[in-house]
């Protein structure tokens, strides 16, 4: 996958909104995590999360008339999108639309209580309890006629590629937090298979939204009581839990020969990489929702064999560092037994975990700091736990290595890992 390079990075994350402001955050060791009034308000056991801020929806998307079909999710991964495709210099460049795909992460898309409000007053009986009868006789009809488009998770990647007229191999993948990260494998081998010469990839998705908070009760998340800037703690001997986010991130994958017939290079443009291996697997924890570290250690090793990548080679580790107790350990471990001592950094210290987006916004962080010529800082990452063998700072340090490795995993026992090379 050599020839499949990294052309352009959109992002819109808890610590910006483009790659400079990201940078800049980077440079400052700026968290995103922050308090939420909205969910202090309702009383919500931790009050605080990566929430992008100052987002304006209507500054991205085009045609206006979209905004009223588009879940705040869908927005973010428009305006990524956007950012993506303008930073790999192709706003005035013609793209055979039918070389053209999209392959978008996806989780679900709740819907805002407020839509529901006035469907749920017209279904309640004279008991004062909603009676499904009502809801399919009068409640549905209070809702927006056109209210289903705004929470399909395929709709992120429909506008996306409408908006570029991508007429080439497009698809969603929802499967957690390894989603991204399938999606960029997934649009690197449509590249290097032949099927496309340019495709946008990666995701969008949150866990603040408080109907999906409740739902799963708060399992695993950080209760910190202090600056919520230091909540998540991956690695940290004193790490309590995930912090729930928010964000989008896709990046322009494009063939190496179609990048120098349109003149990247000539014109300016400097590759941030290229898709070297991406490597999957999957281990039986459905159940028990405590992955062994085994399809890790798998998908790791898979990926590093097939870049032919040693551990010493890699400038960097980007890791999962969920900060959740038992799982850090768990993954901590896996790496040491495959990357030894390479330098490790998770950027959930700076974002939080918003799920399918995850991978691709951690990337996106990991990009920028490699481009900095730095091993992004672990935030927070002040008493090393012995139960977390990895080589991470609270420093940023020098990114010597011509490779970086990016890793997800899932409660659910998949794992991926890809190598990324300087192009």
């Amino acid at each position: 996958m050599s020839d499949v390079l990294i052309t352009g990075v959109g992002v819109v994350s808890p610590i910006g909104i483009g790659v400079d402001a990201v940078g800049d955050s980077l440079n400052s060791k700026r968290s995103g995590i922050r308090s939420i009034d909205e969910l202090a308000q309702v009383g919500w056991i931790a009050p605080f999360g990566g929430q992008v801020a100052d987002f304006d929806g209507k500054r991205y998307v085009q045609p206006r008339k979209s905004l009223k079909v588009m879940a705040r999710e869908i927005q973010l991964a428009f305006a990524a999108g956007e950012l993506a495709w303008t930073d790999a210099g192709l706003d005035s460049i013609e793209v055979d639309p039918e070389r053209v795909g999209v392959v978008g992460a996806a989780g679900l898309l709740y819907c805002g209580l407020d839509e529901l409000a006035a469907p749920l007053a017209e279904s309640l009986n004279e008991k004062g309890e909603v009676d499904l009868r009502l809801w399919g006789s009068q409640g549905m009809r209070q809702l927006f006629p056109l209210w289903m488009l705004k929470y399909l998770p395929n709709m992120a990647a429909c506008h996306v590629g409408i908006r570029k007229q991508a007429f080439g191999p497009t698809n969603t993948i929802s499967l957690g937090d390894v989603s991204s990260l399938l999606a960029i494998g997934e649009a690197a081998a449509a590249i290097e298979r032949g099927a496309a010469d340019v495709m946008i990839a990666g995701g969008a998705s949150t866990k603040l939204d408080l109907t999906d908070l409740v739902f799963h009760g708060g399992a695993g998340l950080s209760r910190h009581a202090g600056d919520p800037a230091e909540a998540c703690r991956p690695f940290d001997k004193d790490r309590g839990g995930y912090v729930a986010a928010e964000g989008a991130a896709f990046f322009l994958l494009e063939s190496r020969d179609h990048a120098e017939r349109r003149g990247f290079a000539q014109r300016g443009g400097k590759a941030w990489g290229s898709v070297a291996a991406v490597s999957t697997r999957c281990e039986p924890s459905i159940d028990s929702r405590q992955p062994t570290g085994k399809a890790i250690v798998g998908a790791v090793q898979d990926a590093l064999e097939k870049a032919s990548v040693a551990p010493s080679d890699l400038a960097m580790v980007k890791a999962h560092g969920s900060a959740r107790i038992e799982t850090d350990a768990m993954e901590a471990a896996a790496l040491a037994e495959t990357i030894g001592d390479a330098p490790v950094t998770a950027p959930t210290s700076y974002l939080g975990s918003s799920g399918a987006a995850g991978g691709s916004l951690e990337l996106a962080l990991a990009l920028v700091g490699w481009r900095q010529g730095v091993v992004p800082a672990t935030l927070n990452y002040e008493t090393p736990d012995p139960a977390c063998p990895v080589n991470a700072s609270a420093e940023h340090r020098p990114a010597d290595g011509e490779a970086m490795l990016a890793l997800n995993y899932a409660l659910t026992g998949q794992a991926i890992a890809a190598v990324i090379e300087r192009a």
